[in-house]
Formats: structure tokens, C-alpha cells, sequence
């Protein structure tokens, strides 16, 4: 039900479609003529301009001088996909296919070092450094090339400076260290002393406990990482009627805005995105008097692989990419959620979904959560992917009116209720260790979401990923026909786990 838009600050977007040049030429003898890059605001505005008129942008169907300028204007840095496969290990004509890639830069370029910034692993991938347009134009046309696309073009930091923002708010969507008290009204205290958000007892998840609680099912999150303050995300995530299980938490994120940087600086959550999300998927039922999240006895796998939920920069691409690829690897991860994104498709990313897909994993990505600036856009990537399951949050008691900040489109398979009436959301651990917060969205949508996928799983451990997708259609608000805009609407997890 995927065709073609999270807690990430929507910017409103796109391009008209250009045709790419017919160059029927050898690259010896393209003899173009150099002509000045677009600027920033020029690229911008024809993105925005395609999205507005399609609901879409695409790399592939822009022109030339298009893709180079936005390169030249990203560090000159540019992501190349290639071979028959994006499996590296599927393609044996990918490493031949690498090779005259490099060659052809050499050529054009007239450099012998310098071009190859990265080449991946698991996927038919490089990062590749292009200065000039003619190199641009002899890579397109080489046969055995799927994508090449800007790999530091940054869109959203870019389109914040056009509307005289500063470069701290271009990227500081989804972060917050926030700390509020619960309103009595938003949850119940159950034993040992735990408080259940109010949007458990919509979906029935308190009575799905009785069946499943998640044990034996690991989660994959990738985000901004924990916090190293909340000890219930860390030495205390056995806890109370939380038992058996683990955190394990990685980092993949390098900060810094040089593609060529490396060293990634750690596991720490520096934004809070990740710990909410963290929290919501599986914080222990604790008996400190916190928040429980919904899979309160799955292992979790943490990654730390973005600054923030806005993909805009090279090392966010990169770190996403390569959180996909290892929780694609790691044979213990059943289930892999995502509440960052884009609003047009990143090659690498693309690439690395495509990739934990075909290793068996069951993804979850938000459907997009917006400004009120950016409302009109519809799903996000990867969310729209066939490969993922997307979400979108919903007010309660209902499964087809969003949030006053989500998307909805054909793309979403399932929806969370997440937003009252009174405005409250959903009661999480906060950054700091003691302390509680809200979180709202189709961030949280997904990480609920993805919870509750691993209550399912784990009742019924032998099952497929198609076998538990089929369980939550099947228990949801409009299963066997899917509304056109919220999927199969709001799951009674009770039912899916009996």
C-alpha cells in the first residue's frame, strides 16, 4: 500500500522534474564547457517547487547541472549507488563496477587521490569527492549505476537560513530536555509501583500483558541514543517485574560537519529524542513511580546514529545507514524502529533498509510530524518504503483524525493514539534519572508501535515477520480493507496476542 513523507521538523518542499541530459558521448569527449553552480536558494526553491506540484522530489529525474550544483554546493561530495544489487555480497559485478567509477573520476578530474571517501562494507555504496559537471555527466550514463545523488547537500539548514533562522534551530528538531509532572489523569499506578500512560488502556496493552510482555524479543532503535543520566534506560533496566533482559547501545554518529571527519563520538543521547522514544518502547515496570513502556521485558539495542531526527548532513545520512546495515547483521534484532527521516529519498538509506529487510527484519518508521508551516506534506521516507511499516499518531478515541502535528497518507499502515482532548500526550522518562515528560507525534506513534510488535512476537516466537505484520492487521481498527489515508487504523493488542 506504499507508493511514494516525524518528529523531524517538516520543512514544505520540491523540484520540478528535469530530464537528464542525453549524452551519448565518450567521456573523453564530452568537452562541456563549465558553467557556475546554482546557489543554495536556487536548488531550494526548485525542490520546493517540485514537492509543492508533485508531492514529490527525486535526484534521479533532476537534470545534470541540477545534482552537480547541489554536490558542489555539499562539500563536492557525492553518494554513488551501483551494481545489480545493493547487497554487495549479491552483486559480483560490484567491485569491477567500484573500480571503473574511480577510474572514470580520475579521468576526469585529473586527480589519482583524493576521490574515495568511503566505500561500504554490506552495500554497493560509495562516497566519492566530484568537482567538476563533466564527471557528473560521465557517471550517469555509466551502465550499473542505480543512483548518484548529493551526499552533504543540506536542505533543511539551508531552507531555516532563507527564512533567517539560525543554524542551531535548523537542527535541533525532536530534541528537548524537558521535564514536567504527570497529570494524575494520564496514568494509572500498577504494581510494583509503575505508572501506564492512559494511551495503553485504548489499545489494550495492560490487558495484552497477561499474554506476552516482550520477553525474548530484542528491539532495534535507531535515534540520537540514551541518556546516560536515566539509569532505568541503563543499570536499572531490570527492574521491579522487568527481568532477564538487556541494553546494549551503540554509536555510529560522528559530529562534525567535514565529510572527511571520523571517530564517532559516542552512545550518549545529546538531543533526548532517542531516550523518549527508548522509554516508550520498553522502560522497565519499574517500581520508582515511573513510566512503563509497552514491551517492559524485550531487550533493546540502541543506537546512536544522528544529532538529531532531521537527516540533513553527511554523518547523519552515513550513521543511519550504517545502524541499518548492522542491526540487518545482528541475528538476536527481530524488530528495527526508525522515528527520524527526510522528505525526499537518500540512496544509502534507501539502500540500508532494503538491506535489514532482506535479512528478516520487521521496520518501523514514522509517517512524519510537521510544523504548521510543512502541513500539507504528506509521508516521509523512508516511511513511504514498501520495506517499512508507517506510522502516524492519532487523537484518542479515534483511528482517522492525526494529531495537530502528523502526516497521513496512502503509505500509513497503522495508527497510535497519542493526543487527548486536554492536549497531554504521552507521559516518558525524561532525560534526567527521577524525572518524567511527555512525547508526541508519530515518533512515539512508532516506537508504541514497534512495542507492541514485539508483545506479538514474543507470544508467538516461531512466527515470520509476515506472520506478526498479518496478526496486527488482523486486530486493528478497518482490517480486512484499509482506510485510503490511516491503513488499518488503531490495534487492540489484546486481540493480536490471544
Amino acid at each position: 500500500m506504499k507508493k511514494n513523507v516525524f518528529y523531524l521538523v517538516m520543512l514544505f518542499s520540491a523540484f520540478t522534474s528535469c530530464n537528464r541530459d542525453d549524452i551519448q558521448n565518450n567521456p573523453t569527449e564530452i568537452g562541456l564547457t563549465q558553467q557556475d553552480p546554482l546557489t543554495a536558494k536556487q536548488i531550494n526553491d526548485k525542490i520546493n517547487e517540485s514537492i509543492k506540484a508533485t508531492g514529490s522530489f527525486s535526484w534521479k529525474k533532476s537534470s545534470d547541472h541540477f545534482v552537480w550544483s547541489a554536490i558542489f554546493q555539499g562539500n563536492k561530495v557525492a553518494s554513488i549507488g551501483f551494481g545489480s544489487s545493493f547487497d554487495r555480497s549479491l552483486s559480483p559485478d560490484g567491485n569491477s563496477i567500484q573500480n571503473e567509477i574511480v577510474n572514470i573520476i580520475r579521468k576526469t578530474e585529473g586527480k589519482k587521490n583524493d576521490i574515495l571517501l568511503s566505500s561500504d562494507k554490506y552495500l554497493n555504496q560509495i562516497d566519492v569527492v566530484i568537482e567538476k559537471e563533466e564527471t557528473l555527466i560521465a557517471l550517469r550514463r555509466m551502465k550499473g549505476i542505480r543512483y548518484i545523488e548529493p551526499a552533504d547537500y543540506r536542505y533543511f539548514e539551508n531552507e531555516k537560513r532563507f527564512r533567517g533562522e539560525t543554524a542551531k534551530s535548523a537542527i535541533s528538531s525532536g530534541c528537548g530536555y524537558d521535564i514536567m509532572d504527570l497529570n494524575s489523569v494520564d496514568y494509572t499506578t500498577v504494581s510494583p509501583n509503575a505508572k501506564v500512560p492512559w494511551s495503553f488502556y485504548k489499545h489494550n496493552i495492560t490487558d495484552a500483558w497477561n499474554y506476552s510482555t516482550g520477553a525474548g524479543v530484542t528491539i532495534g532503535l535507531i535515534d540520537t541514543g540514551v541518556s546516560p543520566e536515566q539509569s532505568l534506560l541503563g543499570a536499572n533496566f531490570n527492574n521491579g517485574a522487568s527481568s532477564g533482559r538487556t541494553i546494549t547501545k551503540q554509536g555510529v554518529y560522528v559530529n562534525s560537519i567535514w565529510p572527511w571527519s571520523s571517530g564517532y563520538d559516542g552512545v550518549d543521547d545529546q538531543c533526548g529524542h532517542g531516550t523518549r522514544m527508548a522509554s516508550v518502547m520498553a522502560a522497565p515496570r519499574n517500581n520508582k513511580g515511573m513510566p512503563v513502556g509497552v514491551a517492559y521485558n524485550a531487550n533493546l539495542v540502541v543506537y546512536r546514529a544522528a544529532y538529531n531526527v532531521v537527516l540533513d548532513g553527511y554523518h547523519e545520512q552515513n550513521g543511519v545507514k550504517t545502524a541499518f546495515t548492522e542491526l540487518g547483521n545482528n541475528t538476536n534484532i527481530k524488530i528495527i524502529s526508525m522515528s527520524m527521516g527526510h522528505i525526499f529519498s537518500i540512496g544509502k538509506i534507501e539502500d540500508g533498509v532494503k538491506y535489514a529487510y532482506s535479512k528478516g527484519k520487521l521496520i518501523f518508521c514514522a509517517g512524519g510530524t510537521t510544523t504548521s508551516f510543512t502541513n500539507f506534506l504528506g509521508v516521509i521516507f523512508p516511511a513511504w518504503m514498501p520495506e517499512t511499516q508507517a506510522i502516524s499518531g492519532v487523537k484518542e478515541n479515534t483511528s482517522n483524525q492525526k494529531c495537530n502535528v502528523c502526516h497521513a497518507g496512502a503509505e500509513i499502515d497503522f495508527t497510535y493514539q497519542m493526543e487527548r482532548a486536554s492536549g497531554s500526550e504521552i507521559p516518558t522518562l525524561s532525560y534526567y534519572n527521577g524525572k518524567t515528560d511527555y512525547v508526541g507525534g508519530s515518533s512515539v506513534a512508532t516506537a508504541s508501535t514497534a512495542g507492541i510488535a514485539a508483545l506479538v512476537w514474543s507470544k508467538n516466537p516461531s512466527w515470520t515477520r509476515e506472520q506478526v505484520v498479518n496478526k496486527m492487521r488482523q486486530s486493528a481498527t478497518y482490517y480486512p480493507t484499509p482506510n485510503s489515508n490511516y491503513g488499518y487504523g488503531n490495534i487492540n493488542v489484546l486481540k493480536a496476542v490471544q
